[in-house]
């Protein structure tokens, strides 16, 4: 029989030994279940389950040209791109090369090309995705040296839980020193980027692609939120290097006038002269500022977000172009009675289609005209849902007995609608007119969820002043989530010190056994923990997974919150159903300070978890080498072994391929002839894994080249089944 080879362990091993993050999963690495979400003729996205980390990811698969990828990553800058952590930023965590696949942070809503062409969005949520789109871009950019995106478009922006954007496949095109135009031009043509090249890749112009290649891409981007068209139907694309550009006509006329701006700078972006386009640093300002002002709806549901009338054209002259075009007295006096009872697409009538004009005096009309201020589309929206913001027309909608109450399929209420947009003014209105204020939509979601969760403090305040101090206590929705756990998730202090103040249990838990503690600690919400810690609330709660506050800080590198729960009196050492403390999985991810400070205030560097692993073992398995070097200087035990292999953190290095490892685990005294369950020593594994520097730092140190596995075979031996010629003559010297 063959001799063991340890890759078979369900380890991640390095794809080389560099010192970054990339890993390369095997397929044994995901539970069996994987689920396609997404496919197109170049791949399938699937959605799996890491064994070791319990947690979902997204699985790239690639149908052709895998390859690219492999080699790219393995070759280029692979520590910087797995080091890549931001807020709008999709965290890569590694390759599959045995599925030529990327393996990537879980997104669950799917892509903004998805979302696009499924749903029709408001303007602010349009407004939102192009800011938080800069936000990651101006993140890629100011890297040093600035990490270049080079695949920029729609279906490569993916959406969170919550609807935020995070910007993903970044770091996969890769412009090479002597690269021809045309070899660039095939490998993005081959990806579906056509739409998004700059006209200058399309001439002879033999300047590599630079920054102002993703701001034109990124123009693209924002011609397609605002249009939720495809660019260049019908074009010929050769035009693009003439000039030629996606039709800004097609955006909306009926359009916040604030969109003027945002073309402003979606043209600025897509300049036929690469030097007048600006760099993303000057775009998050502006775009961030035109966010502002359509004060954004929080991330919460799609009924939120698509709620957009989006008037059907039938003719030049008709009512509903008269709308379109906002002309409002050819309007009011074109109107007749027969129009008022016409239903359009969607169940809509004309009274939606008017109110959602805004015009007060246009609404006032067709009402005197004999419309059903009731009526509902085929979604449940009635014109006074359309109404929450137009101050002046749900006042009128009010006056002519519209039912304050009245849900849509949903069971969302105008009171819903007027608290996710933080309309004060519209809510006190709606509250005095009868509105219930703890009316709950279908999944339970009360006006205080949303106003909470948004930050929109005035309507948070107003709200409580008309609830019992019962109803704040109890005020929970389907998934078990109160005002405060929102609040404390989104890091508005001020709005969960106002819930704290009012009598919000700072200890409730959702369905998942997760407190507010939990959430603003995962999230890096400083200022909301310490005002959660000032409240009494119990540190040491552990939810579904039997992760504390103080896992979840560790688990997202949050040092800081880490020392505040610590000095508070936090468990450093209290572990989750799988056996993980803190400590376990601050080294998982490779998070040196926050390794330090829990070591620091009390840790055990030596705890074991599942299989009685160490936080030495995973940091070695991860190449975490300064990580190794804390724990060791923090007294970590260099000759622990794990239960299920017998192997000792030197045989975890080596099967990483993890250098730098080694070196520390041997200054520290690491067992160098050390032998796992299979009689497997760290040069039997050094010598399968390739690693010459490792096997030549082995031998200088005493390595045994003379003993035999349990299937009888010397490191040689394996070098020589592998094929690993170099580390071959290596071993036969001396022999």
């Amino acid at each position: 029989s063959a001799p063991p080879t340890d890759c078979e362990s369900g380890l991640m091993d390095h794809l080389d030994g560099s010192s970054g993050h990339f890993k390369d999963f095997k397929k044994d690495d995901f539970e069996a279940d994987w689920i396609k979400v997404a496919e197109c003729r170049f791949g399938q996205v699937y959605q799996v389950k890491l064994k070791l980390w319990r947690e979902k990811c997204g699985l790239n698969y690639t149908n052709t040209n895998g390859f690219v990828i492999i080699s790219y990553c393995a070759v280029h800058d692979v520590s910087n791109i797995a080091k890549v952590r931001f807020k709008y930023i999709a965290s890569v965590y590694g390759l599959c090369t045995e599925a030529t696949a990327m393996v990537i942070e879980h997104m669950s809503n799917g892509s903004v090309k998805s979302l696009l062409a499924s749903h029709s969005l408001m303007w602010p949520k349009k407004f939102q995705m192009i800011h938080e789109t800069s936000l990651g871009m101006n993140f890629l950019h100011s890297m040093n040296p600035p990490l270049l995106h080079l695949n920029l478009k729609t279906s490569n922006i993916l959406l969170d839980d919550h609807l935020h954007v995070k910007i993903s496949d970044f770091g996969l095109v890769h412009w090479e020193e002597g690269m021809s135009k045309k070899l660039f031009m095939e490998e993005l043509i081959a990806r579906g980027n056509i739409s998004y090249i700059p006209p200058e890749t399309f001439t002879q112009c033999p300047d590599p692609p630079g920054i102002t290649f993703d701001v034109y891409s990124f123009g693209i981007v924002m011609w397609e939120i605002l249009t939720q068209q495809k660019p260049y139907a019908g074009m010929m694309l050769l035009q693009v290097s003439h000039g030629k550009r996606p039709c800004v006509e097609m955006i909306p006329e009926q359009k916040p006038h604030e969109c003027d701006q945002m073309i402003n700078i979606m043209q600025q972006c897509w300049d036929q002269d690469h030097r007048k386009r600006p760099q993303f640093s000057d775009t998050v300002r502006k775009t961030e500022a035109l966010s502002e002002l359509l004060k954004i709806p929080g991330p919460l549901s799609y009924n939120l977000l698509c709620f957009h009338f989006t008037v059907d054209q039938h003719g030049k002259d008709n009512i509903l172009s008269l709308l379109l075009r906002k002309d409002f007295g050819s309007f009011r006096q074109s109107v007749k009675t027969e129009h008022v009872s016409t239903q359009f697409s969607e169940k809509k009538s004309l009274l939606h289609y008017t109110v959602a004009s805004g015009d007060a005096e246009s609404v006032k009309h067709v009402l005197s005209l004999g419309a059903e201020v009731n009526c509902a589309t085929s979604s449940g929206y009635t014109p006074l849902i359309i109404a929450v913001l137009f101050y002046d027309v749900i006042t009128l909608l009010l006056e002519h007995g519209a039912a304050v109450n009245q849900g849509d399929e949903d069971q969302w209420t105008a009171l819903h609608f007027a608290a996710q947009n933080g309309n004060d003014r519209t809510v006190r209105l709606l509250l005095d007119k009868g509105a219930i204020v703890d009316a709950k939509e279908k999944s339970g979601w009360m006006p205080l969820h949303l106003a909470s969760q948004n930050g929109h403090e005035t309507v948070v305040r107003l709200l409580l002043s008309r609830l019992s101090d019962e109803a704040v206590r109890q005020e929970e929705e389907k998934q078990g989530r109160t005002p405060l756990h929102l609040a404390s998730a989104y890091g508005h202090v001020n709005i969960t010190k106002l819930l704290l103040s009012q009598g919000a249990d700072p200890n409730a838990t959702d369905c998942s056994h997760t407190t507010a503690l939990h959430l603003s600690a995962e999230e890096g919400h400083n200022r909301v923990v310490r005002q959660l810690l000032k409240s009494g609330v119990n540190i040491d709660t552990a939810d579904s997974r039997g992760y504390t506050p103080l896992h979840l800080a560790a688990l997202r590198g949050h040092t800081g919150i880490c020392r505040q729960l610590l000095s508070n009196g936090a468990n450093p050492d209290s572990k989750s159903h799988q056996g993980w403390t803190p400590m376990h999985l601050a080294a998982l991810r490779g998070y040196e300070a926050t390794v330090v400070q829990l070591e620091s205030q009390g840790g055990c560097v030596n705890a074991t978890g599942e299989n009685g692993w160490t936080p030495l073992h995973l940091a070695c398995l991860q190449n975490e080498p300064q990580v190794v070097a804390n724990l060791l200087a923090g007294k970590a035990d260099p000759n622990v072994t794990e239960d299920s292999e017998g192997l000792t953190p030197l045989h975890v290095a080596c099967t990483s391929v993890s250098f730098p490892s080694v070196l520390h685990l041997i200054s520290y005294h690491a067992d160098i002839n050390a032998v796992n369950s299979r009689k497997a020593t760290p040069l039997h594994l050094a010598a399968h894994h390739d690693c010459v520097p490792i096997v030549k730092a082995l031998l200088l140190n005493g390595a045994d080249r003379a003993l035999l596995d349990s299937y009888g075979a010397t490191a040689l031996d394996v070098a020589q089944r592998c094929e690993k010629w170099e580390i071959v003559e290596l071993l036969e010297k001396g022999c």
